[in-house]
């Protein structure tokens, strides 16, 4: 087994942190809580490729989310440093505007022939807003049919406002709508993804108030076939827009998005995350019929228009674009997935890996004590000197030495989980409370 490690400053700076400010982190995903209590390392010093320093001076490789998604071409990317360092070296904000940002908008077109105009923000949630408004706008309607998640603002959570307040939360538990205005009430609906009927019933429903349907392409595997092109058609026919959420999966399946792989274009497509690796940049991007409704609502923002998102995207696009991205992702995560069947097989225990994309890698137990089990593989996982969880997003970082590394780590934790399952002592070798548990996608 590796050796003792200080995991001390960084949860004593969290349990800070909790004090000072509210949910202690500024992002659910990334609260210690979610993946070992009291001895997640919480905070980093240092971060490369997938490999990671705490504020201990601790090392790990990276097998979780790695930024939640954020990084595909890996921590600090050397070439998309550069272009930031340079930029900001030349000054990043300015009374004038960053010539950077066309340029942008202009790659983003050539990689998405069928849009004709980008709003550029900085981060995923906000666009989601920004694309809903323009729907609003451009179709003078305030229904909006959802399907999956799109962030924390109030035209999303409205969803959960249910028909009476006893009800709230109980469509997307975990994302709690306090603080939304009861007003909001019926102004978001939501059906699941592939369930053709409750769509239809909705069409039949709020058709004359519909705005737009906002969903994600697809998310661990691909649609039915013609899924996608029955929700476009039937809110066509109802006079509504279309809205792709690729802020998770885009650029880690599909160089420019899962919908250039279905062949199925939306009116507007939203994207963050991968697209900067790292650095703040989202963009909703759209046909000229729906983005223009833009200019008839006043959607603005002072750090829209700073240049190091803009900078960071361009370079790491054209960076993704030689490199093949989502084909590494696809290869890393299988292999990962792969080891997680094989040698949970190999020590009985009762894993299941789902079919799905690799490049958004998964797993979970099957066992009344599933989260105990994932928490205490965490715990262990650190001691291997490694950042585990039930999720793992590939990245150019990770490598075929870092995945035997892992591979090693793995058959000793998972050893010693099936150790103390049978010896019914799961719950006893847990270093602290159990892991959260999150909200679930409405999938």
């Amino acid at each position: 087994m590796a050796e003792s490690r200080n995991l001390g400053t960084g949860p004593a700076l969290y349990l800070h942190a909790k004090r000072r400010m509210p949910g202690g982190t500024q992002l659910l995903s990334k609260r210690p809580e979610m993946f070992a209590p009291d001895v997640w390392p919480s905070y980093f010093r240092e971060a490369r490729g997938c490999e990671v320093w705490d504020l201990d001076g601790n090392h790990y490789y990276d097998i979780t989310h790695n930024g939640v998604g954020s990084c595909a071409l890996g921590y600090a990317d050397p070439d998309v440093t550069r272009a930031v360092i340079e930029r900001i070296q030349k000054g990043s904000m300015c009374t004038l505007n960053a010539p950077e940002e066309v340029e942008l908008a202009d790659l983003l077109c050539e990689i998405h022939p069928w849009a004709d105009q980008v709003r550029l923000a900085r981060c995923g949630g906000e666009v989601c807003a920004i694309a809903a408004r323009i729907a609003r706008a451009a179709t003078d309607r305030s229904l909006i049919v959802i399907c999956g998640y799109h962030g924390w603002q109030d035209w999303y959570l409205a969803a959960n406002l249910g028909e009476a307040d006893a009800l709230r939360g109980h469509l997307l538990p975990g994302l709690d709508p306090l603080g939304v205005p009861r007003e909001l009430r019926g102004t978001a609906v939501t059906f699941n993804y592939g369930d053709r009927a409750a769509f239809q019933t909705l069409l039949e429903t709020y058709g004359d108030r519909l705005a737009a349907v906002f969903m994600e392409p697809c998310r661990y595997q691909d649609p039915e076939p013609g899924f996608l092109e029955f929700i476009r058609d039937g809110a066509h026919e109802k006079g509504a827009l279309l809205i792709f959420d690729e802020v998770s999966v885009g650029w880690r399946l599909c160089y420019g998005g899962a919908h250039l792989r279905f062949g199925v274009h939306p009116d507007i497509a939203v994207f963050a995350k991968a697209m900067g690796n790292g650095h703040p940049i989202a963009a909703a991007i759209g046909t000229q019929a729906a983005m223009e409704a833009a200019h008839c609502s006043f959607i603005s923002s002072t750090y829209w228009t700073e240049s190091v998102g803009p900078v960071a995207a361009l370079a790491t696009l054209r960076k993704m674009r030689t490199l093949d991205v989502p084909a590494h992702a696809a290869r890393i995560g299988a292999r990962v997935m792969s080891l997680w069947r094989d040698i949970g097989a190999k020590y009985g225990l009762p894993i299941q890996v789902p079919e799905g994309y690799p490049c958004l890698a998964h797993f979970a137990f099957d066992h009344p004590l599933a989260n105990e089990l994932r928490t205490l593989y965490t715990q262990r996982m650190l001691k291997q000197g490694f950042l585990a969880g039930a999720v793992f997003y590939p990245t150019m970082g990770h490598n075929d030495e870092v995945i035997d590394r892992f591979a090693k780590a793995l058959d000793t934790v998972f050893a010693e989980l099936a150790k103390a399952l049978a010896h019914d002592s799961v719950i006893d070798s847990l270093e602290g409370p159990p892991a959260h548990q999150g909200f679930r996608r409405l999938l």
